[in-house]
């Protein structure tokens, strides 16, 4: 799973300082700006910052899209022109945030983590999205490597389910709800990877199952890490503390709800299963580590008669009567077969072999 690492250049920075962090996803930032109602869809480039001071005050419900937040100068522009606060910039350029919410006198910020798994299952991508929620205008800040949002523009332009007849809050959970549904995709490679992992256990316990266990509950473990407090971002909005959220939608919000919590049951579900699999994997090599001894002292222990009897008579001493009977040599092979053959049997029939 990719993490984001701090880059943070130096430590002691002032407050409201614009620095991105994070890994630069996209080189160009992109805004898109989509207008719609039960009659119209439409979708253009924005070219010019500037003119995103106007959409402040629309009529109709408006999703402003930005796809990339590492242009300080741009995202500053842009702030002033919906007057948004210098620290809501600053945790947009900041991509490492937790996800939370913000409530400010005539708008709500927002910030998501989002997952999404590759097309081959074995890694997780990950991004930041922030939402600011106005009246009519819903302003969505990606870092543009995981596009979760897209599903939602489609449903829109072609007016599949509800969006087109409600207003920009049934945006807003439309949004939240695809970012959740992103981390079902996740739970589920996860899920599957763990069945690999314990059967792999179970039937061999190889040195880079334990290593692969390692890896999977530090997936876990950050995947929760980033589930819990998007639970509460999930609470606090289903509660209906938001003016510019209506009690229709909050009905949909407290659905989200419902799925974070599933989300967070089934994650804690896992980290038991990966906790587990570790003291299955040092059960099964304790296992096999007294199988092998179990063989080995099998082996041994049909040795020692046998040692005994050629140290005997392999003693150079006069007076041994059996040195002069011709038949010595061969019977002496008789009775080590002999042994040989009962000790066996006789573990045998004890199962011990």
């Amino acid at each position: 799973m990719r993490r984001h690492r701090r880059l943070t250049p130096q430590p002691g920075l002032p407050p409201e300082t614009p620095v991105p962090t994070g890994e630069k996803k996209v080189e160009h930032t992109e805004i898109a700006l989509i207008t719609y109602d039960q009659t119209h869809f439409d979708e253009k480039a924005v070219e010019a910052v500037e003119d995103c001071a106007a959409l402040k005050g629309v009529a109709t419900p408006t999703w402003l899209r930005v796809v990339g937040v590492h242009d300080v100068e741009m995202l500053q522009k842009l702030g002033e022109g919906l007057g948004l606060h210098p620290m809501v910039i600053e945790d947009l350029l900041d991509t490492t945030q937790r996800s939370k919410v913000e409530f400010f006198d005539d708008y709500i910020f927002v910030v998501a983590r989002v997952f999404r798994a590759d097309e081959g299952g074995t890694a997780v991508e990950s991004e930041q999205v922030g939402l600011v929620v106005f009246d009519n205008l819903i302003v969505s800040f990606e870092e543009g490597g995981v596009d979760v949002l897209s599903p939602v523009k489609e449903r829109l332009r072609t007016s599949k389910g509800r969006g087109r007849q409600m207003g920009a809050d049934y945006l807003v959970y439309s949004l939240l709800d695809a970012i959740v549904d992103a981390y079902f995709e996740v739970i589920e490679r996860l899920g599957q990877r763990l069945e690999d992992l314990e059967e792999a256990i179970v039937t061999d316990p190889a040195p880079s199952a334990l290593q692969a266990v390692h890896d999977l509950r530090t997936d876990v473990s950050y995947l929760r890490k980033c589930v819990w407090p998007l639970r509460e971002v999930m609470s606090c909005l289903a509660r209906g503390e938001a003016v510019m959220i209506g009690e229709s939608v909050t009905v949909y919000l407290r659905d989200v709800y419902d799925h974070t919590i599933q989300l967070i049951d089934a994650i804690e579900t896992y980290q038991e299963i990966v906790s587990n699999l570790v003291d299955i994997y040092l059960s099964g090599v304790s296992n096999r580590m007294n199988e092998i001894m179990k063989r080995l002292t099998v082996v041994a222990t049909i040795f020692i008669p046998l040692t005994f009897l050629v140290g005997v008579y392999g003693m150079n001493l006069k007076g041994m009567p059996e040195y002069d009977l011709p038949w010595a040599y061969p019977a002496l092979w008789g009775v080590m077969v002999f042994v040989v053959v009962a000790q066996v049997a006789y573990f045998r029939r004890r199962k011990w072999l």
